[in-house]
């Protein structure tokens, strides 16, 4: 763990991390399991939140309650796989507000291409948590937060199911203020991108697709 990386070693995120990683799991156990891991993560992501008092009464007496602080907190899935941490998170934090960065990569210059943007408003005033299940070269992942500070947000956490080295240096490179939250540092890339040991590709196993 260091300040620009947690990787979070709980015992029940590790051992459903380790049944998604199976190539066995089916769609529908390896999303159910997403979502529950989502869960546990958020709690994680969230620790720090700011927090103030309000004054309400217990059946017993007044008391001054802890309550967080703010404006609602901003999720931004980066699209299509982000949408499954997306899910478990809101069903912790049902009143956060929610945006979208799609991107999909040019074939010839391996670079990130926009597709698709649109997040709350005032985001400058929130807290905004990233997701997307892997941090893999880290290209996408840069360019979706250029493109979410650009829109004004200061306050972000990245948060992903598994993490390459070669994401987390590029992530400390381009964004040092940005946080990362991950069940797994593995050991690194294949020469077509793909974190390994890791899971495949999240998004195929998800939504069933090849």
């Amino acid at each position: 763990m260091t300040d620009h990386l947690t990787v979070v070693s709980h015992p029940l995120v590790q051992h459903k991390l380790t049944i998604m990683r199976e190539k066995e799991t089916s769609t529908a156990v390896f999303r159910q399991l997403l979502r529950e891991i989502s869960l546990l993560l958020a709690y994680e992501v969230t620790r720090d939140l700011p927090v103030s008092t309000k004054k309400i009464e217990t059946p017993l007496c007044e008391m001054d309650a802890p309550q967080l602080d703010g404006k609602k907190l901003a999720l931004v899935s980066i699209l299509r796989a982000g949408n499954g941490l997306l899910d478990g998170i809101l069903e912790l934090i049902p009143s956060a507000r929610v945006g979208f960065v799609g991107l999909y990569r040019d074939e010839e210059t391996l670079q990130p291409v926009e597709y698709y943007f649109k997040v709350p408003a005032e985001i400058d005033d929130r807290v905004v948590i990233v997701v997307d299940p892997m941090l893999a070269t880290g290209n996408s992942s840069a360019a979706a937060i250029d493109m979410i500070k650009n829109a004004g947000a200061k306050n972000i956490i990245f948060l992903c199911l598994l993490a390459a080295p070669e994401g987390v240096a590029k992530m400390k490179e381009a964004h040092p203020d940005v946080p990362i939250v991950t069940a797994s540092l593995d050991d690194g890339l294949t020469d077509q991108g793909y974190i390994t040991p890791g899971l495949g590709d999240a998004g195929d196993r998800m939504f069933g697709t090849k």
